[in-house]
């Protein structure tokens, strides 16, 4: 069911939101050679808490004999798609880092994701960095009252594979709100197999273009977590929580 949020709401979100985008502009300054994920991680749950908030991740989604997510945010490295796992792993000069946060604070979830470079990276990979951004961006522009949810699929499809990057398929972006994941599921390409959703004010979408320099084609590691590129490819992920309003999108993870 897709809830619509009221104005009390829509400022209990903004208030996420923007811890949200803290935490992600202290792990973006932080990310350097020689800085494990695990400290990142430590940063992150020191500044979540710090607001007063709950790091939306930790211990969550554990079933079927999968262990609940240890850590407060998904460090995901050059070839890990989503869901890495924060620990010894020391970040190299060259690596792409993707970062996701999810908090909640009086109740109401933000989730945003960015992918950052370590040090001095290839072309190829800040090209590949640079089109997932313009994704997400294109797809965020494209959120009006009356729209499509289908337009927001298809402004990330179309310029992703115009540039030659693949779209993962496997993994799709979600309604937030009261709880992390709420409908609709948001694919970031078009297909039949997604019902036609017309957009309203009041909607809160986490927008969230997973992008690979290869195919699209991912699995899942051991862990039972952490996602990767099924040919060893580059895949860099951006995610920012929008709230569709009467006059567009406004976007609830921003500083």
């Amino acid at each position: 069911m897709i809830t619509l949020k009221s104005p009390r709401e829509l400022a209990l979100m903004r208030e996420a939101g923007r811890i949200v985008a803290e935490v992600l502009a202290a792990l973006s300054e932080k990310t350097k050679p020689g800085v494990t994920t695990g400290e990142l991680d430590a940063l992150a749950e020191q500044t979540i808490l710090a607001h007063k908030a709950i790091p939306a991740f930790k211990g969550y989604g554990g079933s079927r004999g999968r262990p609940a997510f240890p850590a407060s945010i998904c460090a995901s490295v050059n070839d890990e798609v989503v869901h890495g796992i924060p620990g010894p792993v020391v970040l190299k000069e060259g690596d792409i880092l993707s970062i996701d946060v999810g908090v909640c604070r009086g109740g109401y979830f933000g989730d945003a994701a960015k992918t950052v470079p370590v040090g001095r990276i290839s072309p190829e990979a800040a090209r590949l960095v640079a089109i997932c951004r313009e994704s997400l961006e294109r797809a965020v522009a494209s959120v009006k009252p009356g729209g499509k949810l289908v337009d927001v699929s298809r402004a990330i499809q179309q310029y992703v594979e115009l540039n030659g990057c693949s779209v993962v398929r496997k993994f799709v972006g979600h309604g937030i709100g009261a709880e992390m994941h709420e409908d609709p599921q948001i694919p970031n390409y078009v297909s039949s197999e997604f019902p036609e959703l017309v957009l309203k004010p009041g909607m809160t979408l986490a927008i969230e273009p997973m992008v690979n320099q290869g195919g699209y084609r991912v699995r899942t590691e051991s862990n039972g977590w952490t996602v990767v590129t099924e040919d060893g490819s580059l895949s860099a992920h951006f995610e920012h929580t929008v709230a569709v309003t009467r006059e567009g999108a406004e976007v609830l993870t921003l500083p």
